[in-house]
């Protein structure tokens, strides 16, 4: 891990059977794009789903993050 990483709250649906099913993930990465290559791998894992099986509707980063370059805004 790198010195820059950041806890990042990613929001969305996954589909499996015939139903969207909601999920909110918490990862650490240096990046937004990063976080959410992360939700793909572990979902995609976990669950044997495929990428257009998962949606990413929010990444933020964690309440409380103290972590890399961000600020408040």
């Amino acid at each position: 891990m790198d010195m820059a990483d950041q806890t990042y709250t990613v929001q969305g649906t996954f589909f499996i059977g015939q139903k969207w099913h909601p999920y909110e993930k918490t990862v650490t990465a240096p990046n937004e794009k990063v976080a959410v290559e992360r939700i793909y791998t572990v979902l995609g894992s976990k669950h044997r789903l495929k990428r257009r099986e998962i949606t990413i509707e929010q990444v933020k980063p964690a309440a409380g993050d103290s972590g890399g370059a961000g600020g408040s805004a």
